[in-house]
């Protein structure tokens, strides 16, 4: 920052590093460019945590087998109203039939 501000000479600066001056200018560069980076807008809220593949794995497992399960359960609905339609119109045919 001081060789910036025009305190120092970029030849000061990197003797002071114990570097070369082109050296110097490389890393003047890496660091302009991470400065600008942490300088951009990040997405909101907490970032995501590691993934656990096997965790992941096994929620989509998970999600597989509630899906069935409400499928099944559906299907069960449908089997009971259809018996209780079955019985309603037997019962009904046998009255007529009296």
């Amino acid at each position: 920052m001081q060789v910036r501000f025009g305190q120092i000479t970029a030849q000061e600066a990197a003797q002071q590093l114990g570097i070369s001056r082109q050296a110097y200018y490389k890393w003047e560069k890496r660091a302009l460019k991470a400065l600008l980076n942490a300088l951009e807008d990040q997405p909101a809220g907490r970032p995501k945590g590691t993934t656990d593949p096997e965790k992941d794995q096994l929620q989509d497992r998970v999600e597989e087998l509630e899906r069935k399960v409400q499928l099944y359960e559906e299907r069960e609905k449908l089997r009971t109203l259809l018996k209780e339609m079955e019985e309603s119109d037997s019962s009904g045919s046998s009255t007529k039939k009296n």
